[in-house]
């Protein structure tokens, strides 16, 4: 029986709530992608400019640099701009975003990114595990957001406050990052129509950057060479560059890992495919192995699918699936740079084009923990060409390690109540409680 609906009722009730307007553009993306027209995909929507949901026209606009530009009307170059000052448009794009992607390309590798993890999060993914195992209940938005504030935390060198007793960090001072991350990224929240700020949002944004980052400084003159800040410093990186990087990782990486995190977790339960994960975990996983199912026995489908070569661990998979069905960064905005024709549209320097990341993603079918790799949309959730998002393998582990914690003792979770966050830029859980 073919799916009508792109994903789950509750993730489109997550995308109505944050945004209803966008919402209804990201479900007519997926219903052009579901039921085309003639002609072409890139389509010019009034108010917004040029519009597409077709996951390749996306990535040959995300990898042409020569007539597409991140810093013009429509790409977040011109938000950061707006804040930060004139040096962004070097750092951003151009020789100067070449040299600067060149000399990080080390900041975040896959086994860096593991360390980091472990480091910010060992002890608090631990409690969270025994309140799990002893038959207790979690909220696991709350958790993600605690989770992606300590790692904000450690990866900026955010000193401890004056007069803060006890442990740094702990779970409130990790919230009250995540919740500036959170004041941060809602200027970006009436931009849908233009990138272009107002004064008194412009200051608002420097304000809350300059809380950010006021220890940016001392960590980047003084850090260890084994954390981030000493790790820029080393490469060669000066501090107004790195407190750039800062900014991208408060942005980047805090509201978009946290609703991923709570999403795919909220995805695995409402669909039942967190039985088909543990099916593969307890058959151990081995490529071309037959991966058994725990549904019904018209399944037979599914349960004679053999896992491909790279598809030897089952929490990546759903890692990769869940990015690629919540897509948490929904949208990414491009200004035209030079006249070009795109998908049999012909745009015109100074226009912008939306792309519709999460109707390009979502178009390749319902959330499925064994799904093979989607050649059409590759790992569009973290753009493409050079701007590609710089922390994925970072987000990848965020995610993998929350997952193998909620599953770990090979029992199946069930929702005990949820919340939905409303008006946001991040469709994310508000409240997401589960218990074995």
């Amino acid at each position: 029986m073919t799916q009508i609906l792109p994903t789950t009722r509750h993730e489109l009730g997550l995308l109505y709530r944050a945004r209803p307007a966008m919402a209804g553009l990201l479900l007519a993306g997926t219903a052009a992608q579901r039921w085309p027209v003639q002609g072409s995909p890139v389509r010019k929507v009034p108010g917004i400019g040029w519009v597409t949901a077709d996951p390749v026209v996306a990535r040959s606009v995300l990898q042409d640099h020569r007539s597409f530009t991140i810093l013009g009307e429509g790409g977040v170059g011109n938000l950061w701009a707006q804040i930060l000052g004139d040096w962004v448009l070097d750092l951003f794009d151009g020789a100067g975003h070449h040299d600067l992607r060149t000399r990080t390309r080390e900041l975040f590798t896959e086994a860096v990114s593991r360390d980091l993890v472990q480091t910010a999060w060992g002890e608090r993914i631990a409690d969270a595990d025994a309140v799990l195992r002893s038959g207790g209940t979690l909220d696991v938005a709350h958790l993600a957001r605690v989770l992606v504030g300590r790692m904000v935390i450690g990866l900026l060198g955010i000193p401890r406050p004056a007069g803060h007793g006890g442990a740094w960090p702990d779970d409130d001072g990790a919230l009250r990052i995540f919740e500036t991350g959170e004041r941060l990224a809602t200027v970006a929240l009436g931009t849908a129509g233009s990138t272009t700020l107002t004064p008194d949002q412009v200051a608002t944004a420097r304000g809350i950057v300059a809380e950010l980052t006021a220890g940016v400084p001392d960590g980047w003159r003084d850090a260890p060479s084994d954390t981030l800040l000493g790790r820029c410093r080393e490469l060669g990186l000066g501090l107004t560059e790195t407190s750039g990087l800062a900014c991208l990782l408060m942005v980047a990486g805090t509201e978009t890992a946290a609703s991923a995190m709570g999403r795919t977790a909220a995805l695995l339960i409402d669909t039942g495919e967190q039985h088909r994960m543990l099916a593969a975990i307890r058959a151990g996983a081995v490529a071309g192995a037959p991966v058994p199912s725990l549904e019904s026995a018209g399944d037979d489908a599914r349960t004679a699918r053999l896992l491909n070569p790279g598809e030897a661990d089952p929490v990546e998979n759903v890692v990769r699936e869940g990015l690629r069905v919540t897509s948490p960064a929904s949208v990414i905005g491009r200004g035209v740079a030079a006249d070009v024709e795109v998908g049999g549209a012909r745009l015109r320097a100074g226009e912008r084009i939306m792309l519709l990341v999460w109707s390009a993603n979502a178009a390749a079918g319902p959330f499925l923990a064994d799904r093979p790799y989607v050649r059409e949309s590759r790992q569009l959730w973290f753009g493409a060409g050079r701007h590609l998002c710089l922390g994925a393998a970072l987000a990848r582990a965020e995610i993998g390690t929350l997952l193998r914690m909620l599953w770990s003792t090979d029992e199946p979770l069930r929702v005990v109540r949820r919340r939905a966050a409303r008006g946001v830029l991040i469709p994310a859980w508000s409240e997401l409680v589960v218990s074995r």
